[in-house]
């Protein structure tokens, strides 16, 4: 199994990593490791495919999976194994992983400066843009102290949206203009560049340390789902949690 792990300064304590699709028994359009249980993959492939990652990371506790709805709440994560509706999750306790599931959306991963919170969050553009990532920030204590992890999400030459959603942004925040990039050729089409963006949100409510950033999701189709590009396909995962 192959993971991405995030290039940060977190404590040493806190584990965090993003899926590839590489390896696991989902096939057709599904073909490698979906962790999407809401695709219309057959359920018994998913739940194989999350067993063989609970495995391998050698989770002491169930993870705690979402059912996420592009917006702004985030819950405590359990391990009683019932899936909550939220974008986000976080956890104090020992163990206890954080995960949201991605195919082109934005995950971003969250560590206080002692490693004694954790946080994943499901950043698309409508929670991006509505304050999925301030709401996160505001349940540590000191934005100032945290490491935040930007992971594999469509990059900012395949991200192509209206002039309404960069309007949206602009008007929250004026240097939101600088992650919008004319389409040659076709007037009211921008390119986005969601890590911008996103470092543009974390910056504002003090988060200093902020990784990640490098990868595309849309044109590296050997290690990742894309939903732009393919439509119906599978979901990456990306966790943290504290050892």
């Amino acid at each position: 199994m192959q993971f991405i792990l995030p290039d940060w300064n977190a404590p040493q304590g806190v584990k965090a990593c993003t899926t590839t699709r590489i390896d696991g028994v989902s096939d057709g359009v599904y073909k490698g490791l979906n962790l999407g249980d809401h695709v219309r993959d057959d359920p018994e492939h998913v739940k194989q495919n999350r067993q063989t990652l609970i495995h391998e990371l050698d989770l002491s506790r169930s993870p705690q999976w979402l059912s996420q709805v592009h917006g702004i709440e985030l819950v405590e994560a359990q391990d009683d194994g019932v899936c909550r509706e939220a974008d986000g999750c976080w956890s104090q306790e020992s163990g206890q992983a954080c995960i949201v599931m991605t195919a082109d959306c934005l995950p971003v991963l969250f560590a206080d400066g002692d490693g004694k919170r954790v946080a994943a969050v499901h950043a698309g553009w409508r929670g991006l843009l509505d304050g999925i990532l301030e709401q996160a920030v505001a349940g540590f204590e000191k934005p100032e102290n945290l490491h935040a992890w930007l992971g594999p999400a469509i990059g900012p030459d395949a991200f192509e949206v209206g002039e309404e959603v960069r309007d949206q942004f602009v008007v929250f925040q004026v240097q939101a203009d600088l992650a919008f990039s004319p389409v040659k050729d076709s007037p009211g089409k921008y390119l986005a560049d969601i890590y911008q963006l996103a470092r543009q949100r974390l910056d504002s409510v003090g988060v200093k340390s902020i990784s990640g950033g490098e990868y595309c999701t849309y044109t590296d189709a050997e290690r990742f789902y894309s939903y732009r590009r393919d439509g119906v396909t599978g979901r990456m995962a990306s966790l943290i949690w504290i050892e």
